[in-house]
């Protein structure tokens, strides 16, 4: 019964990621979830512990770390420049 208990959990831990990117019209293939799961793992989200009813704000707080990363990757560069610039004068 533990067994199954868990393999619910990680299908549900896999699925959730879907939905919470599922911004897009198109549907994500088997990569683009693993790698958003992979992305949720490495911010410290763990879909195979033992939750102790805070699987929620787990899920949360590693999306937020992931969002926060990306935007700081976005960010590192600057903002586009769409302006002309003359030498010279």
């Amino acid at each position: 019964m533990n067994l199954s208990i868990k393999a619910a959990f990680f299908a549900a831990a896999v699925l959730v990621p879907a939905f919470a990117f599922a911004q897009s019209s198109e549907p994500l293939t088997r990569e683009q979830v693993r790698a958003q799961l992979v992305q949720l793992e490495k911010a410290g989200y763990n879909p195979l512990a033992d939750c102790p009813g805070e699987c929620p704000e787990g899920l949360r707080r590693a999306e937020a770390r992931v969002e926060q990363q990306q935007a700081n990757a976005n960010a590192a560069y600057g903002p586009a420049l769409n302006g002309t610039v003359q030498s010279g004068k």
